[in-house]
């Protein structure tokens, strides 16, 4: 009998989605198909489905620092992401954790979950004053506009105001930024990758509908290439292709909607 090493892990750090279109469900069917073994911290329990979050329960800091020694220990982790986080005490034992892996140059995508595609608030002021800290540690940071004006406190209506929040995070520590504008209004989105080596830009038009969980695939996509050795600019050019290829598939639930699959019935 012979053993086979790992080449390389991604690590996901956020909550569990049970109707499986979001969080940590998402982030580990991303890595597989990114050809990345996924390993996963827990920092929350939801009860949810593409209607909206009815319920949530925390996993005690303890136990998620608990999880990731475990990961970190053990297996060839080469990217990590988080998601929902939940609480600033989960973000302090994250941050932790987390300083060998900085120092080692572990690249960390940041997506800072806040609120879920239905509304439901994920993250309390105090949770996202403590995002901010995280934000220095982070290779990527992934907002969307809602969650870039709730991180900065500057209104996000435009590009323009997109790219002014986004240099103010870059401000914080971070490495780069991709700014999702999928909130903004318009018959195109368009997307910024703002970082030291300057600004990127994709555009494309907007799909109808609402869908659940983009955001936990794209960044969880960009972790896998980054995991892979890929160039942070050749894991977001991979990403946004997945992700669009995904949604313009069906591949992803629609928010909001309750699915009717058909069998060929």
């Amino acid at each position: 009998m012979h053993s086979r090493k790992l080449s390389a892990a991604a690590l996901t750090i956020a909550g569990s989605d049970s109707c499986g279109g979001a969080g940590i469900q998402a982030d580990l069917k991303t890595f597989a198909a990114q050809g990345v073994y996924g390993a996963s911290v827990i920092t929350a329990l939801t009860a949810q489905n593409t209607l909206g979050v009815q319920s949530i329960s925390q996993t005690q800091p303890e136990m998620v620092a608990a999880q990731l020694r475990c990961v970190l220990r053990d297996l060839p982790v080469r990217a990590i992401k988080t998601g929902m986080l939940g609480s600033s005490k989960t973000i302090a034992a994250v941050r932790k954790g987390l300083q060998e892996c900085i120092a080692a140059d572990i690249p960390l995508v940041m997506d800072p979950v806040m609120v879920a595609t239905s509304g439901a608030a994920l993250a309390d002021d105090e949770t996202v004053a403590a995002m901010r800290e995280l934000i220095s540690q982070a290779a990527l940071v992934t907002p969307n506009t809602l969650e870039l004006a709730r991180l900065t406190g500057v209104a996000v209506e435009s590009i323009g105001q997109m790219r002014e929040a986004g240099n103010q995070l870059l401000a914080w520590g971070c490495r780069a930024v991709l700014l999702k504008g999928g909130h903004l209004p318009g018959r195109q989105v368009t997307d910024l990758l703002l970082s030291s080596a300057g600004e990127r830009q994709w555009t494309r038009p907007r799909l109808a509908g609402e869908f659940h969980g983009t955001g936990c695939t794209l960044s969880a996509a960009i972790a896998a290439g980054l995991a892979r050795r890929l160039s942070l600019a050749e894991s977001t050019d991979q990403a946004i292709e997945y992700l669009a290829r995904a949604m313009a598939a069906a591949a992803l639930p629609a928010a909001g909607k309750l699915l009717l699959l058909d069998h060929g019935a």
